[in-house]
């Protein structure tokens, strides 16, 4: 959805050849530097509360998609703080400021140190990007990649068939992806190749160490987003009042969900075995994936649940279960869809 595309919509491409706006990404408390956080914005002059018309306009199909999450999840009661944060954030976004295309390649490919007198707002921006965060475990990310590497064609057939067409269903992402031409007739399919590519290349053996081919995707990913919120915030073709900001805090880490919970959910319903530790690996992989797109912190979770280990499934990791292979008594599952080339019964060897 909204947190893949690695190309120029059009519609941008033919309002702003010459520059791209780079967002100021939130800080957090360890970032050596001051930037101005996700600013809220209504166009009918808001208050707290007074969220776009999109949000729970469909109670009745919401808590039937809803149903079986919540069994996963085991939540027995809305949490109207969190749906009040969910309404706020449609309407909140970063700062946005200029730079030209040619610097930002060239501090995406080489580092900010090798632009010449670079523009305040691309250095604060790399200031941030760069400043990898303390809870960033790198064996971690790594071991996350591996093991989605290791699930080959599921994970392929996980996210178009569940995750990226079951949100296309949904309001808002998929109608500024039609506005920018990313979803229309033979864009379409283009569109789901460049989602891919950005996947493989956040999967790479250190694609996400700095400069490594997920990083400078996924940050090149989070400038597009910022150049599309400019672009249709201000040509008045979107209507903020009824979806919120076309690329908002609360679509961005929905879509980041599609990926790493979603992933996992479609994967285990597949017949892979999961492991805790394996989960909360995939889990780290995307954390990071989505603190460099730009999601805030605190949206960022741990684990495909958003709960602590303790009250994860009883089934995550029992007994020896590996990736793939078989397990025993309640927590059994059947086999892979797509066993990896030379397996004849369809059991994966231990990561």
């Amino acid at each position: 959805m909204t947190a893949c595309n690695t190309a120029v919509p059009p519609a941008a491409q033919a309002t702003a050849p010459q520059a791209v706006v780079v967002a100021a990404p939130a800080t957090t408390a360890r970032t050596p530097i001051q930037i101005t956080t996700a600013t809220e914005m209504s166009p009918s002059g808001s208050v707290p509360g007074d969220y776009p018309a999109r949000f729970r306009s469909a109670p009745e199909r919401s808590h039937r998609i809803a149903r079986p999450l919540r069994r996963v999840a085991r939540v027995k009661t809305d949490d109207e703080e969190l749906l009040h944060e969910i309404g706020r954030r449609l309407r909140t976004r970063d700062d946005p400021e200029r730079v030209t295309f040619a610097q930002l390649r060239q501090a995406l490919h080489h580092g900010i140190g090798a632009v010449d007198d670079p523009p305040p707002a691309l250095a604060r921006f790399f200031a941030v990007v760069d400043a990898v965060p303390e809870w960033v475990d790198f064996d971690r990310v790594e071991r996350g990649a591996r093991i989605m590497r290791e699930m080959g064609r599921s994970v392929d057939d996980v996210m178009l068939q569940l995750a990226l067409i079951g949100g296309y269903r949904f309001g808002g992402p998929p109608d500024l992806l039609v506005a920018t031409g990313g979803l229309v007739g033979a864009t379409a399919m283009r569109r789901l190749g460049e989602t891919q590519k950005w996947a493989l290349s956040v999967l790479e053996p250190n694609g996400m160490r700095q400069t490594g081919a997920g990083f400078v995707a996924t940050v090149h990913v989070r400038v597009m987003h910022a150049l599309v919120n400019h672009e249709f915030e201000t040509n008045g073709r979107w209507d903020a009042d009824r979806w919120g900001l076309p690329i908002n805090q609360t679509d961005a880490s929905a879509t980041l969900g599609l990926f790493n919970s979603t992933l996992l959910l479609g994967i285990r319903a597949l017949g892979w075995i999961v492991t805790a530790d394996q989960s909360r690996a995939v889990m780290h992989l995307w954390k990071y994936v989505g603190w460099l797109m730009g999601v805030d912190e605190d949206w960022l979770f741990r684990h495909r649940t958003g709960a602590e280990p303790a009250q994860l499934s009883p089934c995550a990791g029992a007994g020896r279960a590996h990736l793939g292979r078989p397990g025993a008594g309640p927590c059994a599952r059947r086999r892979p869809a797509h066993p990896r080339p030379g397996q004849t019964d369809g059991a994966a060897q231990p990561l």
